[in-house]
């Protein structure tokens, strides 16, 4: 039987997969293998040896010299097929991806261990109009969900208990220690293999919306396939939530570009958007993540002052001699999100802001708002 999918169509995709584990090595394999060469791998975390029994592009040497997760999968698509251009960020998905990237995808597929990193995927693929599609897997079981704007989404599918566990984050080694010290095996790659071939049959299937349209093919996106390893079953049920009053669905439209950087200062950046807008009041949103200073007092009356985004300044306060074992709630804290021409700090770049490079920077601009897309240098 002659397969509905294009070859031509594959290779052309731009295809972004968040999270490089057990599940992102299957996707990763799967869309190289079948033809996708055009691929950008996020992940923050570097290769443990809890990895190697289920991640097939992990090798000893690389947990032990503890290499990051997007340089080894890099490495060894390309060794599968030296034509794939990989694009990595090595970073967090909520602070570290701009949204003009996930503009330039066709699909992104999460292969993410939290609810709070599958709402952020939502989140910029809602803002930027793209397809996702979602992949969850413990022990033996394992699920796959597609979510379209104007269709399906995440945000709406989570219930009080979900908003709630919004803010947990445990990573894949987390997980396989708890396991581990409850007697159980951890995640298989039996089930990140079942479930990451689904997560690419239906990306595949998204680049291909005439054939959805006429029934040749037919898409997960309002349902959930459901596989459970241990009963030998699997179902698809129907899972669509859309909410029409959820906020997640804010499409960020016209996007307009700004020849801003990264490496803009903000009294630069203030000042160019004055111009390039043609308007005398501008200000700037921080829409990823708060900035924050913070000024510490010590018994010997010595003053320090921290100037980080905001989730930077734990790790700091731990790390730094001066201020190791002061808790967050002995410093003095200023919290900015809206950057104007009152802000302390203009010489700061954007990226000491916590702005990702490729940004879609969300301006106000007398009044009015206005989305704007950064260069990439």
């Amino acid at each position: 039987m002659k397969s509905s999918l294009s070859q031509d169509r594959i290779a052309a995709a731009h295809i972004m997969v968040v999270g490089c584990g057990a599940l992102g090595n299957e996707v990763l394999k799967n869309l190289v293998l079948m033809g996708v060469q055009h691929i950008i791998a996020v992940d923050f975390d570097v290769v443990e040896m809890g990895n190697l029994t289920r991640s097939v592009l992990f090798t000893k040497t690389d947990a032990t010299t503890h290499r990051r997760k997007v340089d080894v999968v890099a490495e060894r698509l390309k060794a599968l097929n030296p034509d794939v251009q990989v694009e990595t960020v090595c970073g967090d998905i909520t602070y570290d991806v701009g949204l003009g990237l996930v503009r330039q995808m066709d699909v992104v597929i999460g292969c993410v261990d939290s609810r709070w990193a599958r709402f952020v995927i939502n989140r910029l693929c809602m803002r930027a109009g793209k397809p996702w599609v979602d992949g969850g897997i413990d022990g033996l079981e394992g699920t796959a969900r597609v979510f379209v704007p104007g269709k399906n989404c995440y945000a709406c599918s989570l219930g009080p208990e979900g908003l709630k566990d919004l803010a947990r984050r445990m990573p894949c080694s987390g997980i396989i220690r708890r396991q581990e010290q409850a007697g159980s095996a951890p995640t298989t790659s039996i089930v990140a293999s079942v479930i990451g071939a689904v997560q690419v049959q239906e990306a595949l299937k998204l680049l291909h919306p005439e054939e959805l349209e006429v029934g040749s093919l037919t898409s997960l996106c309002g349902r959930m396939f459901y596989y459970d390893g241990e009963h030998l079953s699997v179902r698809v049920a129907d899972f669509t939530a859309y909410d029409e009053d959820c906020p997640e669905h804010d499409r960020w439209e016209p996007i307009g570009h700004t020849s801003l950087t990264v490496q803009t200062t903000v009294k630069e950046a203030l000042a160019q958007l004055v111009g390039e807008l043609g308007a005398d009041d501008v200000a700037f949103h921080l829409t990823n993540d708060c900035y924050v200073d913070y000024v510490s007092e010590r018994a010997n009356d010595q003053r320090t002052t921290v100037m980080l985004p905001g989730r930077e300044v734990e790790t700091f306060v731990e790390q730094d001699a001066r201020l190791r074992g002061v808790p967050l709630s002995g410093l003095y804290q200023h919290e900015y999100r809206r950057i104007d021409r009152t802000f302390p700090y203009p010489e700061l770049t954007l990226d000491q802001l916590g702005i990702p490079r490729h940004d879609v920077l969300h301006v106000e601009a007398d009044g009015k708002d206005f989305y704007l897309e950064m260069k990439e240098r």
